[in-house]
């Protein structure tokens, strides 16, 4: 059976595929996944539309972990996410995040980042 970092570290592959049903195979029925400066997504379903809306407008995504460290059941990485949106504009934006995992699924899934600097470089 695969650790909880080996789990996250395969979800954080899975982005580059930019399949949202695959990503939310990931995770457990009544997860929840919250980017901080936003509402948080409660439940499969939820999860699912978000990562589908997200996805609408990307090329790309490739996660760049910088640091990562794993006790019980939490994960936590420190990363730089580099996003290519449907007008080829890059992005690359500083991220931390925390996932929570539960029967070798992702439960709870925090990501912290400054959305004005997120705004700022879309707009640019």
């Amino acid at each position: 059976m695969a650790t909880n970092e080996q789990i996250v570290n395969n979800f954080i592959d899975a982005w580059g595929r930019l399949n949202a049903e695959e990503l939310a195979g990931f995770f457990t029925e009544d997860a929840v996944y919250h980017n901080i400066p936003m509402r948080p997504a409660i439940g499969i379903a939820s999860v699912r539309k978000v990562l589908g809306a997200m996805m609408r407008d990307m090329t790309g995504v490739k996660f760049e972990v910088r640091y990562q460290a794993a006790a019980g059941n939490i994960v936590m990485n420190e990363r730089i996410d580099h996003i290519t949106n449907k007008d080829g504009k890059k992005i690359s934006l500083p991220v931390a995040g925390v996932f929570e995992l539960e029967n070798g699924k992702i439960k709870a899934w925090r990501d912290y980042f400054d959305m004005a600097m997120f705004n700022s470089a879309a707009a640019a």
